[in-house]
């Protein structure tokens, strides 16, 4: 029978995708026993030492140690706390473990911020990976040479999978309940819980922010111009000459400090406005569109189609309604 390893770290972890990683494989494993098949896997939580005392001694969970495995077959990271880089130091053993546990050919799922544990091991080094939107900035900073898929709920590279945020760790279950179990287990999970199957994005639940945790001033400033005037015509040449001594050193600087370009950083600005009136008022596409700084429709369209994965009409009828129904 395979073994099936949910961590347990040390600090703050988050003990929501602990038991519900749990429950759910063992629903599945209870599921096959139904249909007369002997389950697939021994379920384990484990630490660096043992029982683990979490979240400031706030609970206590009983754990094996990891030594008292020789091989796991499926590793489970779940999210961790905040702030992530002491997260990281005092889960050294665990990363030693889960590095060597898979260079001996276990499989490593990482949830939501949990991916900051698996990037220290190394493995993730130059290859995709998801975790929640809000922490897409620090874990650059802290891993350039890992790629970050921002918008996806689901990674899958070489027997390393990741997920994108929160609750969503559940599709990632699922996800693995289907390529460990068959699809007709996963469906039973997705149906005993009341979760969605197949969603691969998480676009449409992502909130703008930029990133201003660095120290070029010069760009803060631009920022902050392009956060003010973001509705207006804004040129990217005058807002070099205005910020830097050229288009291409500011363009360099601007996405070493923030990630993205300054257009890049103008589209987003200007899709999160949108969302905000979509999600807040009855306005009209087009009456928005204007709002933000749009003039031709198809460049909006695709403009915020491809930040949120919906149209700007799915996304307002599909909030608006929500919002309409919360207050019905």
């Amino acid at each position: 029978m395979k073994k099936l390893i949910i961590l347990v770290p040390d600090g703050q972890p988050n003990l929501i995708s602990i038991e519900g990683t749990y429950r759910v494989f063992r629903r599945a494993n209870l599921y096959w026993q139904q249909l007369g098949r002997q389950q697939i896997f021994d379920i384990y939580l484990a630490s660096q030492r043992g029982r683990v005392k979490t979240n400031d001694g706030l609970f206590s969970v009983h754990t094996m140690a990891i030594s008292s495995f020789d091989r796991a077959d499926l590793i489970i990271i779940p999210a961790i706390g905040f702030p992530y880089a002491s997260e990281i130091n005092k889960n050294q053993k665990l990363i030693a473990w889960i590095r060597d546990q898979y260079l001996q050919g276990a499989e490593v799922a990482s949830i939501c911020v949990g991916l900051f544990l698996l990037a220290a091991t190394g493995l993730l080094n130059g290859r995709r990976c998801a975790t929640h939107w809000a922490a897409a900035a620090p874990f650059r900073q802290m891993f350039p040479e890992v790629q970050l898929a921002e918008d996806r709920v689901i990674t899958d590279e070489q027997g390393i999978y990741t997920n994108g945020g929160a609750f969503s760790f559940i599709h990632l279950l699922l996800y693995l309940i289907e390529k460990y179990y068959d699809r007709q287990t996963a469906v039973y999970c997705a149906k005993f819980f009341e979760a969605d199957m197949d969603r691969y994005s998480q676009l449409p639940y992502m909130i703008f922010s930029g990133q201003k945790n660095h120290d070029d001033e010069i760009i803060k400033q631009a920022q902050a111009f392009i956060e003010e005037h973001f509705a207006e015509k804004i040129s990217m040449e005058k807002l070099a000459n205005q910020f830097a001594s050229c288009r291409r050193n500011f363009d360099r600087r601007f996405v070493k400090a923030t990630g993205y370009t300054p257009l890049e950083y103008l589209q987003r600005v200007r899709v999160e406005a949108a969302k905000r009136s979509f999600e807040n008022t009855r306005k009209a596409v087009n009456e928005v569109m204007y709002e933000v700084g749009y003039a031709d429709e198809k460049a909006f369209r695709e403009v915020f189609k491809k930040m949120t994965g919906l149209s700007p009409l799915a996304y307002r009828n599909k909030y608006q309604k929500q919002i309409m129904e919360i207050h019905a």
